[in-house]
């Protein structure tokens, strides 16, 4: 992967006057485009006497405790509140940040770029009413600031009006070809829309960019092994590899692409499938039954084998003029196919057990949230997709065999779904 040294970043922050803030942040980039850059510029931060400079410096690094902490020490200035508002945010600390960016909009910070830290940050906090009204006091650099457009669409995307989000994008890419932040959003709202074709060239743009944004290269290599296209997602993999060897999520991908190479899909396990599920959807009245039996089924609103499978032999015999004659007729249908009685609920419960343990089961709201509570990446929803899981109880019904038997679907994407149910204090079902 193609990356600027340290030694050829526009904006020095050691020497010399102090860079602007939006200065500083471009060298952020370099910065962190190798692991080589940022371990080198860590170890010059630290060597700073004055705690500003040197608190700027590991806020560019990502170590934002220190750089907090040193930054309190600094001088007043701009780019002293500015970092701090950014570091506050990082931290979910929404009014603090606040409160640092009106303090360097005092200090003689850019207008615009004050109002618009402050409407990312309330966006972020969930106050969209509030970065709305921050955002109109801009309205008059509409046809000058990509920022600007790019702070919009980030807006207009969490209250869910996709298409104008889009928009708001394209004209920050418009207006500034170098906005990789728009241009990445661009090309992620395609991703996740399934227009693959543009994404891929959307995507393809930041590679060439020097350096290339890492996301924007995974991303990239999840849509060409989707596609079949190993060799170009390997190649998306190594660009990352080469500048960051230590990068986790990269080197497991690597090794998920090399699996799929050898992937064999199954199709014999897949007609079984299908023959099941259509098992399930065989209608009663397919069956010979007792006219008593036909009319209790259809009072009780069973009508395929699989409501039956829902149903337990207790269910039944409550039921009126249902006796044990139809559930001996009834026992013998489904023992014809391998089927019983409460048998999907027996599984479920199973499954409900199993996946996280009686004392985590309790709060049942965390069971019924939606997937997209995960905020998981767009290979993992994806797959999750295709395996029809839609809450957290689908997804905790699923055992990790279950998950990697999913087509394109890889360690990196079992880990990454491991990890994000762990934060709710769920877990995949085991196998006994």
């Amino acid at each position: 992967m193609v990356s600027l040294s340290l030694a050829q970043a526009p904006a020095k922050l050691f020497e010399g006057q102090l860079p602007g803030f939006d200065e500083i942040r471009k060298l952020g980039q370099i910065v962190n485009a190798s692991e080589r850059n940022r371990i080198a510029f860590r170890r010059e931060s630290e060597k700073q006497k004055d705690p500003l400079l040197s608190g700027l410096g590991l806020y560019l690094c990502g170590q934002i405790a220190a750089a907090a902490e040193l930054l309190d020490k600094g001088k007043d200035c701009p780019q002293k509140w500015m970092a701090l508002g950014c570091i506050r945010r990082r931290q979910k600390q929404f009014d603090a940040a606040v409160e640092h960016f009106d303090k360097a909009g005092k200090a003689g910070a850019d207008a615009l770029a004050v109002s618009l830290e402050k409407a990312e940050t309330y966006r972020r906090a969930g106050r969209t009413d509030e970065a709305q009204k921050e955002l109109k006091q801009c309205a008059n650099y509409e046809n000058i600031s990509a920022a600007y457009h790019y702070q919009l669409g980030r807006l207009c995307d969490a209250q869910g009006q996709y298409e104008q989000a889009m928009e708001h994008f394209a004209k920050a890419v418009e207006l500034d070809s170098d906005h990789v932040e728009a241009l990445f959003q661009l090309a992620y709202s395609c991703d996740l829309r399934g227009d693959e074709e543009l994404a891929i060239q959307y995507y393809k743009q930041l590679a060439k960019r020097v350096p290339p944004p890492v996301n924007a290269l995974l991303n990239l290599a999840v849509l060409h092994e989707d596609r079949g296209e190993y060799d170009k997602a390997e190649v998306c993999v190594k660009m990352v590899l080469a500048s960051h060897p230590n990068h986790a999520k990269a080197a497991l991908f690597g090794k998920d692409i090399e699996s799929s190479r050898h992937m064999v899909y199954d199709e014999e396990k897949e007609k079984r499938r299908d023959r099941h599920n259509k098992i399930l959807e065989i209608p009663i009245s397919d069956f010979e039954l007792s006219v008593r039996s036909r009319n209790c089924l259809k009072k009780m609103n069973i009508t395929t084998l699989g409501d039956l499978l829902r149903t337990t032999e207790a269910e039944l015999l409550s039921y009126k003029n249902f006796g044990e004659t139809s559930l001996f007729e009834i026992k013998k249908i489904l023992s014809s196919k391998n089927l019983r009685l409460g048998m999907a609920l027996e599984e479920k419960n199973s499954a409900k057990t199993a996946s996280s343990g009686p004392e985590r089961q309790e709060n049942s709201e965390i069971l019924q949230k939606g997937i997209e509570d995960l905020e998981l990446s767009v290979r993992a929803r994806r797959a999750l997709d295709r395996l029809g899981v839609k809450t957290f109880f689908d997804l905790v019904s699923k055992t990790e065999p279950e998950l990697l038997g999913c087509k394109n679907f890889g360690v990196t994407s079992l880990n990454e779904i491991k990890e994000k149910l762990t934060k709710f204090g769920l877990s995949l079902r085991k196998i006994d």
